[in-house]
């Protein structure tokens, strides 16, 4: 099972809302006025010390025209985030704004060219993919209704978006899964010991759905996966302490469920 770690992290992006149920009745009335949308970032496990996207632009497109219709969300914090600083639920924003109410078809990540991998305190800059470099686009469709907000997480998984060509030379090709935090579930937990990292997966069938590590406390949190039943997976990074796992945990929409704390046994 230790073959099994990956690499993810979370931006999450918020849309604060003031009732999910409000936009399906509104979706078709075409009313306009504003609503609120914040963006932040917050991650999951990595095998590295520090891994730094550049953040430039975040934009949103809300007339479904793939190539017009594009704008800038309101107040983006342009510069580079530590994925890897921000574990166990915790997150910084990154933008916080007003946008037309009405239909958010698309998210575009734009990226700078100042992204590093830390190894053995080297910092090794990623090259962005030709085909990146315009941004990375992201299908959202959510209404947003007059004077609402909302919240949606987008999973960065850094396992897929580090790409390792040689000791010197790193690209990056972000592969992102969106969440909606109010459509899924949330587990949280602690682990002990907490002087060492573990890595967290949660688990349906052979598919692993989402991931994390615990912070320096030993908490963790997953957030953002649909309704079910889990197995939890414990991958202790300290090898005198074993895999452990959990069967029967299940997730419940818009609940945040705590795990008993899991010690973890030699």
């Amino acid at each position: 099972m230790k073959s099994w770690k990956t690499l993810t992290g979370i931006i999450s992006i918020s849309f604060c809302i003031s009732s999910l149920f409000t936009f399906c009745s509104k979706a078709g009335s075409g009313d306009r006025g504003q609503a609120n949308m914040q963006v932040s970032l917050t991650d999951d496990p990595g095998n590295f010390e520090a891994v730094y996207v550049d953040v430039q632009d975040i934009l949103v497109n809300l007339t479904g025209d793939p190539t017009n219709g594009w704008q800038s969300l309101q107040g983006v914090r342009k510069g580079m985030y530590d994925l890897l600083s921000l574990a166990g639920g915790r997150d910084t924003l990154l933008a916080d704004g007003a946008v037309p109410a009405g239909r958010v078809y698309q998210m575009r990540l734009i990226l700078g060219t100042e992204n590093y991998v830390k190894i053995d305190s080297v910092m090794i800059r990623m090259n962005v993919l030709p085909e990146q470099q315009d941004g990375l686009n992201l299908k959202i469709q959510q209404y947003l209704g007059n004077g609402s907000s909302f919240k949606v997480l987008l999973d960065f998984d850094v396992a897929k978006s580090v790409v390792v060509v040689d000791s010197v030379t790193y690209n990056l090709k972000p592969t992102i899964r969106t969440v909606f935090e109010f459509v899924g579930g949330s587990l949280r937990g602690i682990v002990w010991p907490n002087d060492f990292r573990t890595w967290v997966y949660a688990i349906q069938g052979s598919d692993t759905v989402a991931s994390t590590f615990t912070s320096q406390d030993g908490g963790f949190l997953i957030k953002g996966i649909a309704e079910g039943s889990y197995s939890i997976y414990f991958n202790p990074s300290d090898s005198f302490h074993r895999d452990t796992m959990l069967t029967g945990i299940n997730a419940i929409n818009k609940n945040v469920i705590a795990l008993d704390t899991m010690f973890l046994q030699q």
